[in-house]
């Protein structure tokens, strides 16, 4: 656990806690060129800004590939361990907005859960993107997930169910909302999501099964 003081002292900067605060409420991964442009300020300022966040375990750092030639584009998202200190919604929160969505809607959890998947999806042109994208979302909302290869299918065991006590009390809609969310992160590409198998939360090891459906139709034509 990253220590408190150290998160403090980060944000303790202004221009850092802006930083923080625009990834956080942004609706995807940040580039440094959106932060830069934002805060008017150069590409090296910015990015030894993000390195002190990146240090004390508040943002997150992947790599994206946008289909062009060239090195990946390094993008940012705030940590999920920084999610309930340091006012960013907690995955709680997240949980009771989805369900107020289910409330208001009357619609079924997997489809509310599906809708809820816009906000974090991120451009992928690759089968191994999209299931890069869908990793690290669940990365960033606590699942703690691990990918398996088993020939062509995938599996995606999440080592941790970060609303054990609400799937306790309701699996079947706590669950169908975050198959739903994983619909939602693949629609509209090749990869297939097979289903989710349900484990006690208390235990977790949940597996979200995967395959690639590219050119299966013609296999079967």
């Amino acid at each position: 656990m990253i220590p408190l003081q150290l998160q403090a002292r980060a944000l303790g900067d202004p221009t850092r806690h802006s930083i923080f605060r625009y990834i956080a409420d942004a609706e995807g991964p940040v580039g440094v060129a959106e932060l830069t442009e934002h805060l008017s300020l150069n590409h090296n300022a910015i990015r030894q800004h993000l390195a002190k966040l990146l240090e004390a375990g508040l943002v997150i750092e992947s790599s994206l590939r946008g289909g062009r030639p060239g090195r990946p584009r390094l993008v940012y998202e705030i940590d999920p361990s920084a999610d309930t200190r340091w006012g960013v919604l907690s995955p709680y929160e997240r949980l009771s907005l989805l369900l107020v969505e289910k409330i208001r809607s009357g619609d079924p959890a997997v489809d509310v859960g599906s809708r809820a998947a816009r906000q974090f999806r991120a451009t992928a042109s690759t089968p191994d993107e999209v299931v890069s994208n869908l990793t690290d979302t669940m990365t960033r909302l606590g699942f703690e997930p691990q990918t398996r290869l088993r020939g062509k299918r995938i599996d995606v065991v999440l080592g941790r169910c970060p609303f054990e006590a609400a799937a306790l009390a309701d699996p079947d809609t706590v669950c169908s909302l975050h198959l739903g969310l994983a619909q939602g992160l693949v629609a509209d590409t090749d990869i297939v999501i097979d289903g989710l198998v349900v484990n006690d939360p208390r235990r977790a090891r949940c597996r979200l099964s995967l395959h690639n459906g590219a050119g299966r139709s013609d296999a079967q034509s």
